[in-house]
């Protein structure tokens, strides 16, 4: 939008915008400044008169997202417009964007933070709800860019990195292993050894193999499996695309005409979709194992009675919806690790920031999760 000597980009304004804005840019500043060496911006309109405009100040201040492909192509601009001796200005509306301009050799410099007078009581309680909302748009939005990313890749597949997904399928499944044998074993074994004293006062010893046969499968196993993950892959999802973020590779990704999303945030999200329900599946037997041991020392039942009590109990079922839950505790974990840490701004700080905000939001999100699908399959008679 062209005013008096005013440019302004509004919305969100990503590298696939480029060339829109490239034209729209050019076409705006055609006639501006009289005829110098340097060529034009955009195609110049014959029989236009320059526009007798002292100077030109291109305003970001309404750009809700930019990229810094963006900040660049509007940095040149204004450097072929200082070339045509046109006097031209950048303003931006945030910190982040005035030293993301400034990175790219604009205008403006960094400017020291200003001291906000302390919130409290409800305007703390506002501010907080305020963000939530926020991060709540942001992760919908990065969701429906994600669904659209693997649209493209289901059409062209050569656009999905496939030489990462094995390292990353080892990295979040195979070195997990061990930790998610290990709890999920000791889970089945508390659980059934909680229950044993109370059990062997009825002379119902036989019902631990149906506790843990029904508890493991349907609701620990997925959720403590989940958490491991959460630790293990979430937190270093974050901390690795905050730190490839803060150090500029992703707008360098974007420059070279790499888009993020389907290059770097499917492939991850891919791999913990695939090893989510796998690690739930040893955690079952796992933790069956440790029901097991707790049986055969202290309720004395033998392992061939324990497992043909699970068989009477333990429906298909009862597993195979577990594994539905750790789908969607893999794919939920996947994309908020990945999109808090392609979010994350500043330094070092931002990056311990982006991964602690993303093992906090992942747990909310399992339980919730968790509970949308417990509620969901009563509703089925599952």
């Amino acid at each position: 939008m062209r005013g008096e000597g005013r440019l302004e980009l509004a919305g969100e304004l990503g590298f696939a915008d480029a060339p829109a804005i490239w034209r729209a840019m050019g076409d705006a500043t055609a006639g501006l400044g009289p005829p110098r060496d340097a060529a034009p911006v955009g195609p110049a309109r014959g029989g236009v008169e320059p526009a007798r405009v002292p100077a030109l100040v291109i305003d970001l201040g309404r750009a809700t997202r930019i990229d810094g492909a963006i900040v660049a192509l509007v940095v040149a601009v204004r450097a072929r417009l200082l070339a045509r001796g046109v006097r031209c200005h950048i303003t931006t509306g945030s910190e982040q964007l005035r030293a993301l301009v400034h990175l790219y050799r604009g205008d403006e410099s960094p400017r020291p933070p200003e001291i906000r007078p302390r919130e409290r009581g409800l305007a703390r309680l506002g501010s907080a709800v305020d963000r939530a909302l926020g991060q709540a748009r942001e992760l919908i939005a990065f969701a429906g860019e994600l669904i659209a990313a693997i649209g493209a890749v289901l059409r062209r597949p050569d656009r999905l990195s496939w030489r990462d997904l094995p390292g990353l399928i080892v990295r979040a499944g195979t070195d997990g292993i061990p930790i998610v044998l290990v709890l999920n074993f000791l889970i089945g074994f508390v659980m059934a050894y909680q229950a044993a004293r109370q059990l062997a006062l009825f002379g119902a010893n036989i019902y631990a193999a149906d506790l843990v046969g029904l508890s493991v499968p349907r609701e620990l196993a997925p959720l403590m499996t989940a958490i491991i993950i959460v630790g293990r892959s979430g937190a270093a999802y974050a901390a690795e695309l905050g730190t490839m973020g803060v150090s500029d590779e992703i707008d360098a990704l974007r420059t070279m005409g790499f888009a993020p999303v389907p290059y770097l945030v499917v492939p991850r999200v891919l791999a913990l979709v695939v090893v989510a329900p796998l690690l739930t599946l040893l955690g079952d037997v796992v933790g069956v194992v440790g029901g097991i041991i707790v049986g055969h020392a202290s309720l004395d039942i033998t392992p061939a009675g324990f497992l043909a009590e699970l068989r009477t109990a333990v429906e298909a079922s009862d597993v195979w919806t577990g594994l539905c839950k750790s789908v969607a505790f893999g794919a939920a974990i996947g994309l908020i690790g990945c999109q808090h840490g392609l979010a994350t701004r500043g330094a070092a700080s931002g990056v311990g920031r982006g991964t602690t905000s993303t093992v906090v939001t992942c747990l909310f999100a399992i339980v919730v999760i968790d509970t949308v699908f417990t509620i969901v399959f009563r509703r089925l008679g599952v």
